[in-house]
């Protein structure tokens, strides 16, 4: 028996320490805690075996298929460590830096990808990744939040008036989408021209920003009792400063180097599959791009805590509208690659009704399965009907 335990002990010390193991708790998966990462959560740093790849297929100057099939995988690992880092940060800072922190770091994967999309002149894959965003988190995200959290019981509940003022805001949001594709249909051809649509674009980039700044104020001052977690003060395990910067800062960069080699692959879909810039935008790029929100809203639906994957869905859907969309119209501008928002009118259609639904769902303050349901069919008839768009 005591050779027995000598032995454990042994192991145990072995494993503590591991370099391997002390490599994987330090970019945070946890695997000896008493909230060990979930199969799911495995898997997914798993997949950073392919960043490695993705480099090596990149030197090699191997085809776009190659670079594409490496680099989709190797991103979603470095995109959960990013969001991680990020909530370890906010816990040390306080509420009030730490939202400002998640706010602009929550979509940091989006932008990086869309600003090399923007840079390679794939305008068409840019403006569609943003409505894409929108609607994936909305429908799919939430959906599958929703459905997964509610199998096995009767509804969840969640902060129906925080839902609500969330749900006005993407409204906002998809107004400023839609009157510019408006102003463009029922204005005569001659009298548009590219620097009449940059000047309306750059003008409501400005408003959407102001909007954005006035709801971090709404949300992280006035009224961020609506909008508090469950707990307050950081757990006793909470990474430092400088771990949660360091992690924060080499994911970034990795996410960069790894975005550059994604924007590349993406020819392969467009140009040997066949798809149009369109669907790659919508459905690849906005799937890959959240895939970070997209884990953290499911584990935490599954925990029993929706009102949390609620948060999480329309506050990444807000920054991206609110936020990164106007940042990469400003930046387009002094980049030389000028990115307008008249988004194609079938986008501002999907997201005008992609709207619509979610303020039917969320309006009573409670979800279940079937609700869960409902929002993934929706986006499975958008995805289908983004697929065969000419």
């Amino acid at each position: 028996m005591s050779s027995q335990t000598d032995e454990s002990r042994a192991v145990d010390k072995q494993e503590e320490h591991s370099p391997f193991i002390k490599a994987l708790e330090w970019i945070g998966l946890d695997l000896k805690g008493p909230d060990k990462s979930s199969i799911l959560q495995i898997v997914i740093y798993a997949m950073l075996v392919f960043v490695p790849a993705a480099f090596a297929a990149k030197l090699l100057g191997l085809s776009n298929l190659w670079l594409f099939f490496t680099s989709v995988p190797a991103i979603i690992p470095l995109a959960k460590i990013l969001s991680h880092a990020t909530e370890q940060l906010a816990l040390r800072v306080g509420a009030g830096i730490g939202g400002l922190l998640s706010a602009t770091f929550g979509n940091a994967v989006e932008m990086i990808i869309a600003f090399f999309a923007l840079q390679a002149g794939l305008f068409d894959v840019v403006k569609s990744s943003i409505a894409g965003s929108i609607i994936g988190n909305v429908l799919f995200v939430l959906g599958l939040s929703f459905y997964l959290g509610g199998l096995g019981r009767e509804e969840q509940t969640f902060n129906k008036k925080a839902a609500g003022i969330s749900a006005t805001q993407l409204t906002l949001a998809a107004m400023a989408l839609v009157i510019p594709a408006a102003f463009v249909l029922t204005s005569p051809p001659n009298a548009l021209s590219g620097e009449l649509q940059e000047e309306l674009s750059i003008g409501v980039s400005i408003i959407l920003l102001v909007a954005y700044a006035a709801q971090m104020v709404f949300f992280l001052r006035t009224h961020k009792h609506l909008y508090a977690g469950e707990d307050d003060e950081a757990p006793e395990h909470a990474w430092s400063i400088k771990h949660s910067a360091g992690v924060l800062i080499g994911a970034t960069v990795l996410v960069a180097i790894v975005a550059d080699i994604l924007v590349q692959g993406l020819e392969y879909l467009t140009e040997t599959v066949g798809l149009s810039e369109l669907f790659v935008g919508v459905i690849v790029v906005a799937l890959v791009g959240s895939a970070a929100e997209n884990v953290t809203a499911v584990i935490a639906a599954l925990k029993d805590r929706v009102e949390l994957s609620v948060n999480i869905v329309t506050g990444s859907s807000l920054q991206i509208a609110l936020f990164v969309a106007p940042v990469l119209v400003l930046l387009g501008f002094f980049i030389g690659r000028p990115l307008d928002l008249f988004f194609n009118p079938f986008e501002v259609v999907a997201i005008f009704v992609t709207m619509l639904i979610v303020n039917a769902i969320i309006e009573d303050g409670r979800s279940n399965w079937f609700e869960g349901v409902q929002l993934l069919a929706g986006y499975a008839i958008l995805a289908v009907a983004f697929f065969f768009h000419p």
